[in-house]
């Protein structure tokens, strides 16, 4: 990664990010920011709709945003969420930062300024991923 992206700097384009999170349902913003290899950040915010069902979450949408736009290695990403309890990434979303990240660290942090740092390797222990399709044939 690029010595110009902080940690700071990710955090703090993940909260920007939380900001426009379309949340009117269960009123919980969240907002993310990965850092490419190449320097590129891509920031994300879930969407809700009324079914929940297809609600998507902000740590996919930068990555899914990412990879449309070329990006295929990554170094780190930043959740922030307003809850005084610092939130990891809901199961969905591990599987996802594991299959397209590998084990990155992973910044949670609040808008209170707590953050923690994680490898998704102790978020994600056991993930499911390629290697087991492999096996099968």
């Amino acid at each position: 990664m690029r010595k110009s992206i902080t940690i700071k700097k990710l955090v703090q384009l993940a909260r920007e990010s939380r900001e426009r999170a379309h949340a009117p349902f269960s009123r919980f913003k969240v907002g993310a920011a990965l850092a490419a290899g190449d320097g590129r950040i891509f920031t994300g915010c879930n969407v809700e709709n009324a079914t929940y069902g297809l609600t998507i979450c902000a740590e996919r949408v930068a990555i899914f945003k990412a990879v449309s736009e070329g990006a295929h290695r990554f170094q780190q990403i930043a959740v922030v969420t307003a809850s005084k309890h610092l939130t990891p990434p809901c199961g969905a979303c591990r599987q996802i930062i594991w299959e397209f990240c590998g084990d990155i660290p992973v910044v949670l942090s609040n808008l209170d300024g707590k953050t923690e740092q994680f490898r998704m390797s102790e978020l994600f222990p056991r993930p499911f991923d390629q290697s087991f399709l492999k096996k099968m044939r």
